[in-house]
């Protein structure tokens, strides 16, 4: 697996000098649940921010629909799946972010398990903005729209045996059993990732995490 600290060393210059189509550069970070985005998106941002160029996360988590509207649909037991996502919802904030002055956006939190509207804030000042998530280079009705605004895509390989400890792990640390736990993940989260490998759109960079 690659080291966190040289891949980022060797992601910022990729991203300092590529070009931008709106006034803010826009940087996708892709992967399977556990692939470790969250951890790379901040680390690369504190360290362009450290580097003078002011990097926000945006995390497509806060796009997840409400379990409410999930239940009435059905779509409870494939939380995280490509249709329980406000897909147009995030096209039109991606939009905005590569433009608008100042642009909210919503926060997933995980301990009450929803999505909180206008939790996060990219500011004027923002020169770069990181948006990570696990649909952003899918090949699909409304996903394969947002490629379109990326200037820089970075996608996250890690071999499913990883992931399915790696979500195991974390399951567990939520409060499931054992079994609860390998059950999650093997009948969602897994299915997710094999879903994102089989339709990825091509990314600018591929990491091994």
């Amino acid at each position: 697996m690659s080291d966190p600290t040289e891949t980022v060393k060797a992601i910022l210059p990729q991203v300092l000098t590529a070009s931008r189509a709106g006034r803010r550069r826009l940087v996708a970070l892709v992967g399977p649940p556990a692939s470790g985005k969250s951890t790379l998106a901040g680390m690369v941002a504190e360290q362009l921010t450290a580097a003078g160029t002011k990097t926000v996360v945006v995390p497509m988590d806060g796009f997840h629909l409400d379990n409410s509207l999930l239940y009435a649909q059905g779509l409870l037991p494939r939380k995280g799946a490509p249709e329980t996502f406000d897909v147009g919802g995030l096209l039109r904030v991606v939009s905005a972010l590569a433009e608008t002055d100042t642009v909210y956006f919503p926060k997933f939190d995980r301990n009450s398990d929803i999505a909180v509207a206008g939790a996060g804030v990219v500011s004027q000042t923002c020169d770069t903005v990181i948006v990570e998530g696990n649909y952003l280079l899918f090949d699909a009705f409304g996903w394969r729209d947002l490629q379109a605004y990326w200037d820089f895509s970075i996608q996250l390989d890690v071999p499913l045996p990883v992931l399915r400890d790696r979500l195991i792990d974390r399951w567990l640390s939520h409060g499931l059993t054992h079994d609860q736990a390998i059950d999650r993940a093997e009948q969602n989260d897994l299915r997710n990732a094999e879903r994102i490998v089989a339709s990825a759109l091509e990314a600018d960079v591929t990491v091994s995490c």
